[in-house]
């Protein structure tokens, strides 16, 4: 059968659409390929992914009802679901809200209903998607735990990855879809987001600038190589979540290193990679920020076999390797 992949165009969605290539999956991506960042990296991507066997790409916004309900008349043989697409970015959710709303509720709303169409279809087997760390917020907690409470998001973003949670829950309990919840912690590695820091940092030390260094630079972060979340995102796709004793088949899981890193020697990490020292320009706490990042991955080893295996000390270097290549340095 064949799993839908939306965000194929981004990175957390390559490096899972090849992983399940690599394995003999067929992959339907959708992507729409926005401006948030530059499109060129968005097509970058994806030109490793064209041309595979068992690949095939819609340029298409999974907000919109009417193109995805023509999808799902296309491809009757999608079975599985890893809604991957989202509107990302904490700072930007105050800038543009809207767009939050757009991608985030509404998008989720439309990748739900399609799956509730497979569903009563009788050929449905699993919806997977992306949470956020960002959702526990205020909580004081560490480290974070999937039964922590988290109605204290710091972020719209955050706030959006929690309405995701509870209406995937409520799709669970009403039709019984399985779906898995998924909340990463700062992703990173080669082919990352360019509104992330290990990218504004690498580019602004190799460039000789200065770094902004938030809350000046009092904060730790629980920086997760990407090649362990694409690994945490499969394992989680192949344990459907099941309901017992009339509860909903829904569950949720940290994908995150369960090491939480000082920023400062987050960045002299960066420093050591790139071979220049950095220029730390110290600023306040952002709007949105938390101080701290740190995953309980308990019931992620327990369930999936889920095991981060990536320092920042082996993952930062690869980051700063490609980094350079893609940018002919």
């Amino acid at each position: 059968m064949t799993i839908l992949l939306t965000g194929a165009a981004g990175f957390i969605g390559l490096h899972v659409a090849q992983r399940l290539l690599d394995r003999g999956e067929r992959v339907i991506g959708l992507d729409s390929l926005n401006s948030y960042y530059d499109p060129a990296l968005k097509d970058a991507r994806l030109e490793l992914l064209r041309g595979r066997n068992g690949f095939s790409f819609h340029h298409l916004d999974f907000s919109d009802r009417d193109a995805m309900a023509a999808l799902d008349k296309a491809h009757p043989e999608i079975d599985r679901i890893v809604h991957l697409g989202a509107q990302a970015g904490v700072r930007y959710s105050i800038q543009d809200p809207y767009a939050y709303v757009q991608a985030n509720i509404l998008g989720h709303l439309v990748m739900m209903e399609f799956a509730r169409g497979r569903m009563e279809s009788g050929s449905f087997r699993h919806f997977v998607y992306a949470s956020s760390s960002s959702v526990y917020g205020a909580n004081t907690h560490i480290p974070f735990s999937v039964e922590d409470k988290t109605d204290r998001p710091m972020s719209f973003y955050g706030a959006t990855k929690k309405s995701n949670e509870l209406m995937s829950y409520s799709y669970a309990s009403l039709f019984g879809i399985p779906s898995t919840g998924l909340r990463f912690f700062t992703v990173y590695g080669p082919w990352g987001r360019p509104d992330m820091s290990p990218w504004l940092f690498t580019e602004r030390i190799l460039r000789g600038e200065p770094i902004q260094v938030f809350n000046h630079g009092q904060m730790r972060r629980d920086f997760t190589y990407i090649d362990d979340i694409a690994d945490g995102v499969i394992r989680a796709l192949d344990h459907p979540a099941v309901g017992s004793d009339g509860a909903a088949p829904n569950a949720l899981y940290n994908l995150g290193n369960n090491r939480p890193v000082a920023l400062l020697d987050y960045i002299r990490v960066i420093e050591a990679a790139c071979g220049v020292p950095a220029k730390l320009d110290m600023k306040p706490m952002q709007p949105g920020d938390v101080l701290e990042t740190y995953s309980d991955i308990d019931s992620s080893i327990r369930d999936l076999g889920y095991r981060p295996s990536t320092p920042i000390e082996v993952g930062i270097p690869r980051f700063v390797d490609w980094f350079k290549t893609y940018h002919g340095l």
